[in-house]
């Protein structure tokens, strides 16, 4: 009895060992395989249309500027559209996609077409375009830069939490949750933000052939419907993504009705898929956590 009761717990110890192996073993496969989130849509089209949707950070940001260069190299693909539905979002990953659409302008031209939302960061990336599109309703403009963060010191004190801390300057636990900025540390960040504000302003003035007194007088972060942002000087012309199209291929000499090639979101599941979607929510947790107070484009 002792014996096929020995028997039955080692196989369960093998079954299980080897479920384990096997488990690890996709993950492992998952890591080391590349980036396939994208299959694409009107292959042999000479129009590629990317998307920048959402709050632009290194998740969103970073395989549109992959496709981006690989479209820009790319022979069959004579013009691109860039559709952009974003409040904006960081400011380094806004300046890589800002040069990543000019660095495809270098070979052939770049339409950014404006959705339901391209406001700040979202209307940084749009003006490396060669030209602007947007809806008479689309919400744009918030030119200007934020740096924000939550200070906890009043809930800390009342329930009896501390935070020590020690540093090699004065201004090192600059952005703590656990008290207010000094005076010293709101002028250097004051400054921080006003530099990347200058270069916001500097990029408006020379991707719409503006003065910069000119730009100052829209750049205090307000909104602009399309129409206004029109009549403003920030966009070259009014309509939707079939006119944005149209006019990408009209700027590179295509004859005939241009045809449409585009990413789109694999709608296979597999267990790489699941995979990575439990490590992909862990990482933006950790990530949250981890990286703090951020300057940003961004529309709130």
């Amino acid at each position: 009895m002792a014996k096929k009761r020995d028997v039955i717990i080692g196989v369960i110890i093998a079954v299980s060992f080897v479920f384990a192996f096997v488990f690890f073993g996709l993950l492992v496969i998952g890591f080391l395989s590349p980036d396939s989130d994208f299959e694409f849509a009107g292959l042999g089209g000479n129009v590629g249309v990317v998307e920048m949707f959402g709050v632009i950070d290194e998740e969103s940001g970073r395989p549109v500027i992959k496709l981006l260069d690989k479209w820009g190299e790319n022979n069959s693909i004579k013009a691109v559209v860039v559709h952009i539905n974003s409040p904006g979002g960081g400011v380094a990953i806004s300046q890589e996609l800002f040069d990543a659409i000019r660095r495809v302008k270098e070979n052939k031209p770049v339409v950014a077409a404006m959705a339901s939302v391209a406001a700040s960061g979202g209307y940084y990336i749009a003006c490396a375009a060669d030209r602007i599109i947007a809806n008479p309703g689309t919400v744009t403009g918030s030119i200007g830069v934020i740096f924000q963060f939550h200070t906890l010191q009043g809930l800390m004190d009342k329930i009896g939490v501390g935070t020590e801390t020690v540093k090699s300057g004065d201004l090192k636990d600059v952005g703590t949750y656990s008290r207010s900025m000094t005076n010293e540390e709101s002028l250097m960040l004051r400054s921080v933000v006003m530099d990347s504000y200058e270069q916001f302003v500097e990029v408006v003035s020379e991707g719409r052939d503006m003065e910069r007194d000119e730009v100052y007088l829209l750049a205090d972060g307000s909104l602009f419907t399309g129409l206004q942002a029109y009549n403003h000087g920030l966009i070259d012309t009014l309509g939707g993504l079939k006119e944005a199209v149209d006019l990408a291929a009209d700027l590179a000499g295509l004859e005939g009705e241009p045809s449409v090639v585009r990413p789109r979101e694999r709608k296979q599941l597999t267990i790489f898929d699941l995979v990575q979607g439990v490590l992909g929510q862990a990482g933006r947790a950790a990530k949250d956590e981890l990286v703090g107070p951020e300057l940003m484009f961004l529309y709130r």
